[in-house]
């Protein structure tokens, strides 16, 4: 009976699975500019765009970015390429449940946390409040900067060498910038209309497809988890809030709960399970009243017992400053038409920033037609060097896609003589 339940289910949703046959199809595969149409390619829209991403330079350096633990030296702690994996894994068990298009899901997974900036979510708030008090134009959130990695900054060569922008589907680009986890939602439903997605302001709408709600709802069932056992790794917990954690898990699953139970498979599968049994296209993505209230407890939990823990006051207080110095250093190098000159000019005192900034600029910029011309840029020009505003824009871009490794190499360099 469960299984005719659930097949029956399955089928409800295919009707709304984004598949040809779903009306906003067309809108779904529209692509960010054009794209090289390769002869016989046997790949979908969406596992073309699965490749391009896993495939970037973008999606690798999320090795070396901070998840919730900065600059961990044990190689069991999630960093943030494992989240994303994580996300991944759990959005394609609930996709393949519902009958939901696997292949959309996999893209918008692997692609939702790319613009994510060095030092995980402290680094995103200390960019965010250097924009604010420089009075740029937009607020720094990580989903929106995805969207602007993917749409402008990564590129990848075509067959003849030139170097083009991503361009991705409106499906994979509108899931990436919706995915935000943070917010406790239940019933998920897409949106109909087919908004400008470079105009969107944080948690401004649902996603266009069901695939992209997945990921939103697989998103904070991968890090609640996960961040649990790395804390409990680093020796984070007490003995009280190994007691209050049993007593959440206790309250939900009417059971005795051994604390070696409550690990990120157990609590992941219970959720997935769930919400894969609840959900109907009526109702939308669904919880049951119970399992969405303990989520939101462990993940209230997780917050402060995890994020707020005052092993953590150190690396943010470092993180800000490294990020803050790397900033202004640059910034001052600015002047106007003879910005590169002056960068140019001391690239013996700091070689490793300076000379990739001024590539930055070039490869972003029109302020050598040549050189990209030689080296078959193909992308969209982001900066005018003219503009202090474009400039203070581009150094945002550099550190935002930086590594923790990388970045702290170059602060290594502006504090030694």
């Amino acid at each position: 009976m469960e299984n005719l339940q659930q097949e029956h289910r399955r089928e409800q949703f295919k009707q709304e699975a984004m598949f040809p046959s779903n009306p906003k199809w067309n809108n779904a595969i529209m692509r960010a500019g054009n794209l090289t149409r390769k002869e016989f390619d046997v790949r979908s829209e969406f596992e073309r765009d699965y490749n391009r991403i896993l495939n970037s330079t973008a999606y690798s350096r999320l090795k070396h970015k901070t998840q919730v633990f900065f600059a961990t030296t044990n190689d069991h702690v999630c960093t943030r390429i494992e989240h994303v994996n994580i996300v991944a894994s759990v959005a394609k068990t609930i996709a393949r449940s519902l009958g939901l298009n696997i292949e959309l899901v996999e893209a918008i997974a692997f692609g939702h946390d790319l613009g994510h900036s060095p030092f995980g979510h402290h680094g995103e708030r200390i960019i965010a409040q250097i924009m604010q008090e420089e009075k740029l134009n937009a607020p720094f959130w990580h989903e929106k900067n995805s969207l602007r990695v993917v749409d402008y900054i990564e590129t990848l060569p075509n067959a003849k060498g030139e170097h083009e922008n991503l361009a991705l589907t409106y499906a994979v680009r509108d899931g990436i910038v919706c995915h935000c986890g943070e917010v406790d939602e239940n019933g998920l439903k897409p949106r109909n209309e087919l908004i400008d997605l470079n105009t969107m302001t944080k948690g401004q709408c649902m996603p266009y497809t069901y695939e992209g709600c997945v990921v939103k709802i697989s998103d904070k069932l991968a890090y609640i988890g996960r961040d649990i056992e790395d804390a409990s790794l680093y020796g984070l917990f007490t003995q009280r809030d190994y007691i209050t954690l049993k007593q959440i898990a206790q309250n939900f699953t009417k059971r005795k709960v051994n604390l070696k139970q409550i690990n990120p498979t157990s609590l992941i599968y219970q959720l997935v399970t769930d919400l894969c049994t609840n959900s109907t296209p009526e109702t939308g993505l669904n919880f049951s009243k119970e399992n969405f209230e303990l989520m939101g407890q462990i993940k209230r939990f997780v917050f402060e017992k995890v994020c707020m823990n005052k092993r953590l006051e150190p690396f943010m207080a470092y993180s800000n400053l490294v990020i803050r110095t790397v900033y202004k250093v640059l910034k001052d190098y600015y002047d106007g038409e003879n910005t590169i000159k002056r960068l140019k000019k001391h690239t013996k005192i700091y070689p490793l920033m300076i000379t990739d900034f001024r590539k930055w600029l070039i490869k972003y910029s029109n302020i050598d037609e040549e050189f990209r011309a030689k080296r078959k840029y193909k992308n969209k020009i982001l900066y005018s060097i003219n503009n202090y505003d474009d400039y203070r824009q581009a150094i945002i871009d550099f550190i935002s896609c930086m590594t923790d490794k990388y970045i702290m190499k170059i602060y290594d360099d502006l504090i030694t003589f």
